[in-house]
């Protein structure tokens, strides 16, 4: 394809439009799919980041369209996503109110199987300026199988091995990224390490292709291939595409490097 923006032994990036990219992609081809979408939370508004007053705009990618638009969206990514997970294949989805009752309702449309409603605490999370709300400090993540007959794969000893002996619960506790997840730059809304090292483990094993449709800075793409499963991401800003390839090229770097130890 002549979108493939980047591409080695176990990883694939495509730039472009996501709807475009995936209704290309091979049909049942997929074990395992994280998507974080855009939020549509950029409308003007205020937040904190480190101590200051900031915008809360992101980009053009990240405005809303109106209820009924950004909800058609959703369903049409959904709905290929759908058609290229494999018949016990997963799907976690993030979001925040202003998203994620949209994917949650558009899912049992489509007819996934909602697994978990995972809540990440965010202990970091930026004060709330207005002093009019709670302090916004978590992100959900919606966990869903295929459909109803999907024997979805959940690797539950390892989950409860890293949860202390003690069966993993659907709150997890998890900073956002620091400083050295972000090396070659940042994402304005990339997600931590350790929270996509939770979701690939629970649900994939060695081998298993994982997608991201709105990569980003392919934080999934990095835990993807830091646990051996295959990569595909894809996204339509090449800043961030380009930030991915850095990212990506080092996790790749580090694998020869211990393969010669």
């Amino acid at each position: 394809m002549t979108n493939i923006y980047y591409q080695n032994e176990a990883a694939t990036l495509y730039d472009g439009d996501c709807l475009e990219i995936l209704s290309t992609l091979p049909e049942k081809s997929v074990d395992m799919i994280f998507a974080d979408p855009p939020y549509n939370l950029s409308n003007g508004g205020i937040t904190c980041h480190a101590g200051r007053m900031v915008s809360v705009n992101k980009g053009v990618w990240d405005k809303s369209n109106g209820i009924e638009i950004d909800h058609e969206f959703t369903i049409r990514w959904l709905s290929e996503c759908h058609r290229l997970l494999k018949d016990n294949g997963t799907i976690w989805v993030s979001g925040t109110r202003h998203s994620i009752f949209s994917v949650g309702f558009a899912m049992q449309k489509l007819g996934y199987k909602l697994l978990n409603e995972i809540a990440w605490f965010k202990p970091n999370a930026a004060p709330n300026l207005s002093c009019r709300y709670f302090t916004h400090s978590h992100e959900t993540i919606i966990w869903a199988a295929k459909n109803g007959k999907s024997k979805h794969k959940f690797n539950y000893k390892l989950m409860k091995e890293k949860a202390g002996g003690k069966q993993m619960r659907s709150l997890w506790i998890i900073s956002t990224p620091g400083k050295n997840e972000k090396t070659f730059g940042k994402h304005p809304t990339q997600k931590p390490l350790a929270l996509l090292e939770l979701i690939v483990l629970a649900s994939t094993d060695p081998g298993s292709v994982v997608l991201d449709p709105f990569t980003g800075s392919s934080t999934t793409g990095v835990v993807s291939l830091r646990h051996n499963r295959i990569f595909i991401g894809i996204d339509n800003q090449k800043e961030y595409l380009e930030l991915s390839v850095k990212r990506i090229e080092e996790e790749m770097a580090k694998k020869r490097f211990d393969l010669l130890a």
